[in-house]
């Protein structure tokens, strides 16, 4: 048995169950106690999170909950506590402890300094051999990818024959030294006891149940922008965020016409910054106007200038969407980030301020870029969004097919800010109505 194993790959392949079931190995001991951490409190305690999975199992074996603490009581007297590290610094918390088990779900959520800390927690005097297991999804830029590197072929999946194949580290300060074998470990390090470690990789399809519970979770899977898609259903350590990965120009055809109805917005992006001397490579303002009909998107213009005394502009633009959107049937709006602090607020109430009679107003965001990108990146893989024909059309193109090793993400966040203010709906008196 591996002192540590990581379990990993695809979204859904039933990690969560399996390190919920490995305690119960032991819950008729009743000097065993296991904790199994996440991150932070919510992601135990959210809907269908570990608590909730939890009751779903532990009840049978006869265990009593007491949610207060987030632990398990079993007939035997044995444990199962549930824990979140939300800070690096939390990890001294458990100083002095001497857990048999230890679990992580979602490894990649935790610092290295987090996991290795706790592998000193890791001991027992209950007759259970210590062991860590830990469950996750992969990410590329964590330092789990780095950790099972030996296990992950070049093109970022698990190479199979090494699936399940036990490796043994020492750890030497911040180094870990690798071996294939204890008795190489012991050659070299005869004082320090080697750890075994292996990585088994997660699909989709190691978990039956829940395909056939919720059929549509593969195709949710299948829906997400590639990035997400390569990393939660092929498994992939490698893949990150590039060039043509985000956006690729390939996925944005070009028509000569977009629908006479449904909803306008224009997104703004404003620049911190003007251009002053030659040579300078400031921010743009940008301002992208984007219409959605019939479940499609059609980017109908986008501005870009190096300014940063964006007034007229943006006036000038609002009256020139507002006739066109008169002309066309459509309902017409203004979106732009409030930047934060109580600055940003006030800019945001000036600049409503200066479009009344507009549907004008900043919107908070949420996540990083990248992060805020996906819906529309995923829409665009699909074959959902469309340029109409323009001058403008080669810069946009050429500006989101960079992202994000582009100089600029000004065009971007424009195309974002005006994508989710055609989404968003408030449902009132009984009917749906655009916010």
């Amino acid at each position: 048995m591996a002192d540590l194993a990581i379990y990993g790959g695809s979204a859904g392949g039933g990690k969560t169950w399996a390190l919920l079931l490995e305690p119960l190995r032991h819950i008729h001991n009743p000097d065993f106690g296991a904790v199994i951490f996440r991150r932070t409190y919510p992601m135990i305690m959210t809907e269908g999170g570990m608590w909730d999975e939890s009751q779903k199992i532990y009840p049978h074996l006869g265990a009593s909950p007491r949610q207060t603490t987030m632990w398990w009581d079993f007939p035997s007297g044995a444990r199962v506590r549930f824990a979140h590290m939300q800070h690096d610094k939390n990890r001294l918390d458990w100083q002095g402890s001497q857990i048999a088990l230890i679990e992580f779900d979602e490894l990649t959520h935790f610092t290295k300094q987090q996991f290795f800390y706790m592998l000193s927690r890791n001991r027992s005097m209950c007759g259970v051999r210590p062991y860590i297991r830990a469950g996750t999804n992969p990410d590329a830029d964590s330092w789990v990818a780095q950790f099972i590197a030996w296990w992950i072929g070049d093109d970022g999946f698990a190479i199979p024959e090494r699936a399940g194949v036990l490796r043994w580290m020492v750890r030497i300060g911040d180094k870990l030294e690798w071996f294939d074998s204890p008795g190489e470990s012991r050659a070299e390090y005869p004082d320090i006891p080697p750890k075994s470690v292996t990585f088994v990789p997660a699909k989709v399809s190691d978990n039956p149940a829940l395909l056939a519970a919720d059929p549509g979770y593969l195709a949710n899977l299948m829906a997400l922008p590639l990035v997400d898609r390569e990393r939660l259903l092929g498994g992939n350590w490698k893949i990150r965020p590039a060039a043509g990965k985000v956006f690729n120009r390939g996925w944005f055809p070009i028509v000569d016409a977009a629908p006479h109805a449904g909803i306008d917005c224009r997104g703004w992006d404003f620049a911190a910054t003007a251009k002053k001397q030659e040579g300078d490579d400031p921010d743009f303002t940008a301002g992208v106007l984007m219409r959605m009909y019939g479940g499609k998107w059609y980017v109908l213009d986008s501005t870009a200038v190096r300014q940063t005394d964006t007034d007229g502009l943006m006036r000038n633009l609002a009256q020139q969407d507002r006739n066109r959107a008169s002309n066309e049937g459509t309902e017409q709006r203004i979106r732009w980030e409030i930047e934060p602090g109580a600055s940003g607020i006030r800019e945001s109430r000036r600049m409503a301020s200066m479009l009344a009679g507009y549907d004008a107003r900043g919107v908070r965001p949420t996540g990083d870029k990248i992060q805020r990108a996906k819906g529309l990146a995923a829409q665009a893989e699909a074959g959902n969004v469309m340029l109409l024909r323009g001058g403008w059309n080669e810069e946009w193109l050429s500006h989101m097919h960079n992202i994000p090793d582009g100089d600029h993400d000004d065009i971007m966040d424009a195309s974002v800010g005006a994508f989710k203010g055609t989404l968003k709906v408030a449902k009132k008196a009984g009917s749906v109505k655009y916010a």
